[in-house]
């Protein structure tokens, strides 16, 4: 179908707010026509909430790095102020990364921030961490399927609703993660996108992608690449942690204010 043709079917929503880290952010998905530079799930799925709603804005708070607390400090409040009547809320996968993060503890924290943000009416979406057996983070499995359970609670406290990732199976391919093993790519970008969505009840635009299966590797190949994403990925992140900084220090939200997905240098469409 044409990137000009509208949604079939309405939705209620006018103003949406995303709030998160680098995930909603859009890192992974580089494109230099978007804001910030990033394209990622959130734009992906205002540019469908945006078909036929002339008055439909967007703004995009998400900041690379952010740990839940400061995503609590320095997002809700400016979110609040924009009234949405549709939030989308990603946040506690930096924490559960770091020794110590404790699922239970962020899930205690989150529950109020969830009540204030539906305070108004606002429909509040949240994400369940994808399932990381296959990745970098598998590590961390355990505390990400307890967090999931605990999300789950919170949204049926607060009438929120859950972005499954967890259960978006086509995650656990490799090709829907970027070269950095730590964020999605364009294609996973794009499979939640339709996932979000679909979890809304929008009609949209989005087809699937299916990744190509990957050619078999022999082990010097796999040991090279592996080689490769440490010095490149791995050592620089663990010196950051070490050195009490985050990717995200001196980054801004790539858009502060509610406006118009389909402005200048953000192209119709959307595409791939």
């Amino acid at each position: 179908m044409g990137g000009s043709q509208l949604n079939a079917e309405p939705h209620p929503w006018n103003r949406y707010v995303a709030l998160g880290d680098s995930f909603t952010e859009g890192i992974g998905d580089p494109n230099p026509a978007s804001a910030g530079g990033y394209r990622g799930w959130a734009d992906r799925v205002a540019e469908e909430l945006s078909r036929g709603h002339e008055n439909f804005a967007y703004a995009n708070l998400a900041v690379r790095g952010r740990l839940l607390q400061e995503i609590v400090d320095q997002q809700v409040g400016p979110a609040i102020a924009l009234k949405p009547d549709l939030v989308t809320l990603s946040a506690g996968g930096n924490d559960l990364i770091r020794p110590g993060g404790d699922p239970d503890q962020l899930a205690a924290r989150l529950d109020g921030v969830v009540q204030i943000l539906g305070a108004n009416g606002a429909t509040v979406v949240l994400f369940t961490g994808p399932d990381v057996r296959e990745t970098v983070l598998g590590s961390i499995r355990a505390k990400t399927a307890i967090y999931n359970e605990n999300l789950r609670i919170i949204a049926a406290r607060h009438d929120a609703v859950i972005a499954d990732m967890w259960a978006l199976r086509q995650l656990v391919n490799p090709q829907m993660w970027g070269p950095d093993r730590l964020h999605f790519s364009p294609l996973g970008h794009h499979t939640i996108a339709m996932m979000v969505l679909d979890t809304l009840a929008v009609s949209h635009q989005l087809q699937p992608l299916e990744p190509k299966p990957l050619p078999p590797k022999n082990w010097r190949v796999a040991r090279s690449e592996d080689l490769v994403w440490a010095r490149e990925y791995f050592v620089p992140w663990v010196l950051r942690r070490l050195r009490h900084r985050s990717s995200g220090d001196g980054i801004t939200p790539k858009r502060p204010e509610p406006a118009p997905i389909f402005g200048p240098g953000m192209p119709p469409g959307s595409g791939t």
